[in-house]
């Protein structure tokens, strides 16, 4: 084979290879193309898919943002005034405490200040004049509240004679049917103060047991003046007033037959409360004693009464009778008038002289009533 041919040989077949080759490249670039269109496509749709789950997502977040707002709005309010509401009871809180704090302050100094006056009372009370004197008001007191008058019911600081000289007890008091109570206040203080000062059990005791034994002495003092024999008449008793009933309380706790004792010396132990008891049963004698006396006045004006009245039924019987006896007269002085002279006055009106009729005289028919004899019998 010559070269043309060869060569003819190879054109032909490197047009074929080229043809080959562009075919085959067409049929790439066709294949990119519709790879690149389906990539297009592709990515369009991706595209739309995320605009879609864009528009859905941001659709389900707004309804769900509604519907969590609907849930959490009244929350939020409730929250709001949870918060005002806590606000307030801080403030509240902070001026109540400030209120307390004032309180306790000015607790304190009136606590301060009692202390103080309970000291200077204590001091006070140990001194026997004003321990005396205390005594005596309550005393008056308490009779006052029983319902009683001075210089009317009871006098005070009465001074009387007695057997061993002059007595003047803080108080008598009248009863009804003229007799008298005498009463005497004793304030023994000094070891029930030191006792009521003491903690420790033992000196507390001795304390109680020397306050009894203060009261006892009373007692002896009071029996021993025998008041019952300057005032007369007067029952055979006095009465030791002691103004407070933790007082004698107190010295019973350790002398328990103290009562007793005193009873047997003619003396009774009063308290205010037993000795308002007692002055109301002393006043109730004595408006049952003026309600007696009221009864016999009354029982003898209405004897008295009785008696006028039946001497007044006498004399309306003696009148009644006079009475009678002057209807009687009078019916027959009329029968005679009617008889004798109204006759020839009714013949002269006949005859013209007198213009008036003559009138009737009428007789009386009323006659007095019996009036029956009382019994003056008692």
């Amino acid at each position: 084979m010559t070269a043309p041919m060869l060569f003819a040989l190879l054109l032909v077949f490197c047009a074929g290879v080229g043809l080959g080759w562009l075919g085959h490249a067409a049929r790439a670039g066709q294949r990119a193309v519709r790879a690149e269109a389906r990539l297009a496509a592709s990515h369009d749709n991706e595209r739309l898919l995320r605009q879609s789950l864009s528009a859905a997502s941001e659709d389900a977040a707004r309804r769900n943002s509604h519907a969590i707002g609907t849930l959490v709005d009244p929350l939020r309010e409730a929250v709001g005034a949870l918060e005002q509401h806590i606000r307030q009871v801080e403030h509240s809180r902070i001026n109540a405490y400030s209120g307390l704090r004032e309180q306790v302050a000015g607790m304190q100094r009136i606590s301060h200040q009692l202390s103080t006056q309970t000291g200077q009372l204590v001091s006070a009370l140990r001194a026997p004049q004003v321990r005396g004197r205390w005594g005596e008001i309550q005393l008056e007191r308490v009779v006052e509240l029983a319902g009683m008058s001075r210089h009317c019911d009871f006098d005070t600081q009465v001074t009387a004679t007695g057997r061993d000289g002059g007595v003047r007890p803080d108080l008598v008091v009248r009863l009804a049917g003229g007799r008298q109570i005498v009463v005497d206040a004793k304030v023994p203080l000094t070891a029930y103060l030191d006792a009521s000062g003491e903690n420790e059990p033992r000196l507390r005791t001795e304390h109680l047991t020397r306050h009894a034994k203060h009261l006892r002495a009373h007692v002896d003092q009071l029996a021993d003046k025998a008041y019952w024999a300057a005032f007369d008449p007067s029952p055979e008793f006095v009465v030791l007033f002691v103004p407070g009933d933790p007082f004698l309380d107190a010295a019973l706790t350790t002398d328990a037959g103290l009562l007793e004792y005193a009873f047997g010396r003619n003396v009774i132990l009063a308290t205010p409360t037993t000795l308002i008891a007692l002055l109301r049963t002393v006043a109730y004698g004595w408006r049952q004693e003026a309600l007696s006396r009221d009864v016999a006045t009354i029982q003898q004006l209405g004897r008295e009464l009785y008696t006028r009245l039946s001497t007044t039924g006498t004399h309306l019987d003696r009148l009644g009778a006079q009475l009678g006896k002057s209807v009687e007269a009078f019916n027959q002085t009329v029968a005679t008038v009617e008889s004798r002279v109204m006759v020839t006055a009714r013949r002269l009106h006949d005859l013209e002289i007198g213009d008036r009729d003559v009138p009737t005289i009428r007789h009386v028919d009323a006659w007095p009533r019996a009036v029956e004899s009382a019994d003056t019998s008692d």
